[in-house]
């Protein structure tokens, strides 16, 4: 039978460890990220009174003296506060564009609250909270306190083989100079765990992609970890500088692309989709006559009035680009293609075009004039359907 503990909490824990007379939970508190944010917290949680704020240094000692005084019952207790070196990462955007200039390493102290509870089956409880999440080191961290995780050197491998564009077993494989049968394992492994997802072409259903499931691994592995060296250096603005492209096409724009995939599965209205979506992905496409493929980002799929499955949109991402009438003619070009193999399938399809930057004037004129065609930006993105 499930404790209060685990019954509250369960759906936000995963994995455990034995403790001799106490459980310690890590987690990131973004109010307690500067002084202000946890006097404002502490503030809610007291009535606006700071009588209780206690700023010393022993902790455990501090909730063992209390207990010993104290009778209390299930729930927190006590709540500590303390301050302690961090390394954080500073990140200074351009105020017109929003593009990232630079990232400065500083050692601020962080604000680190520990709230104290006492649950009946476990006894004391301590939640400890940092302001600061471990920035540039995040991925590894993320790898080292999975515990089904034991060779972590292949596991941080076959990220760096997913984070540089290898999508399938194949690819990760010639990668990382193995037998494609030898990763079958840390590839469940890291699926299971949920810091990969292997995703089926929306399309052709043999075909599928492993894709990282966490944007800060990819960051790591395809920014951070091939260039430490440079950005502890003094010089790394300028490193930062070089790395961008790296870091917009292969972190800012896959994550964008998922943004907007998910937008279109739980979000969007259905009279933008023509229909209620049951499931939405990306493919690829064929195009024989020019001896290539072309690659979908939005595919959303739906059911007809006879319960067949028909495709109700295709769509495009652009975080950093102004889309404009060459980027709609490639996706018309791609709807050309799949109604050649489905004609039924693909009759009224709508196309849409997501973009972080923008559209040109002729790009929204002529979404105006055709109902088909459908223009989402970042305000539309984040507050619209």
């Amino acid at each position: 039978m499930a404790d209060d503990f685990s019954g509250r909490y369960g759906d936000l824990l995963t994995g455990s460890y034995d403790c001799v007379d106490r459980i310690v939970l890590n987690a990131f508190f973004p109010l307690g990220h500067n002084p202000g944010g946890f006097w404002v917290w502490w503030r809610r949680l007291h009535g606006g009174s700071d009588d209780e704020l206690d700023n010393t240094q022993r902790k455990h000692l501090i909730a063992g003296e209390y207990l010993a005084t104290h009778e209390v019952s299930a729930g927190v207790f006590l709540v500590l506060a303390a301050k302690a070196p961090a390394r954080v990462w500073e990140v200074c955007r351009s105020e017109s564009t929003g593009v990232i200039g630079s990232i400065r390493r500083r050692p601020p102290m962080s604000t680190i609250t520990r709230s104290t509870s006492w649950t009946r089956p476990w006894g004391h409880v301590t939640i400890k909270m940092s302001g600061h999440p471990p920035f540039p080191a995040q991925g590894r961290y993320l790898l080292a306190e999975e515990p089904e995780l034991h060779d972590i050197a292949l596991y941080h491998s076959v990220l760096g083989a997913i984070a540089d564009g290898n999508s399938n077993r194949g690819g990760i494989a010639a990668y990382l100079g193995r037998k494609s049968t030898d990763l079958a394992h840390p590839l469940a492994v890291l699926q299971d765990v949920g810091l990969i997802t292997h995703e089926q072409d929306a399309f052709r259903r043999n075909r599928s992609a492993y894709r990282i499931a966490e944007p800060l691994l990819v960051f790591y592995h395809a920014v951070m970890r091939p260039h430490w060296g440079e950005l502890e250096r003094p010089g790394r603005a300028a490193a930062w500088q070089r790395l961008q492209p790296t870091f917009r096409s292969k972190v800012l724009g896959p994550h964008f692309e998922r943004i907007c995939r998910d937008w279109t599965r739980w979000h969007a209205d259905p009279d933008t989709l023509g229909g209620l979506p049951s499931r939405v992905g990306s493919g690829t496409v064929a195009d024989p006559a020019g001896r290539t493929t072309h690659e979908v980002d939005i595919a959303a799929f739906g059911p007809d009035d006879t319960d067949r499955e028909r495709l109700l949109a295709i769509g495009e991402c652009k975080w950093n680009d102004i889309m404009g009438p060459q980027h709609l003619g490639r996706l018309e070009h791609g709807l050309d293609l799949l109604r050649v193999r489905d004609e039924a399938q693909a009759k009224h399809t709508r196309l849409l075009l997501f973009s972080g930057s923008g559209f040109t004037d002729d790009l929204r004129d002529r979404a105006r004039r055709d109902p088909t065609i459908d223009l989402v930006d970042l305000p539309r993105l984040y507050t619209g359907s």
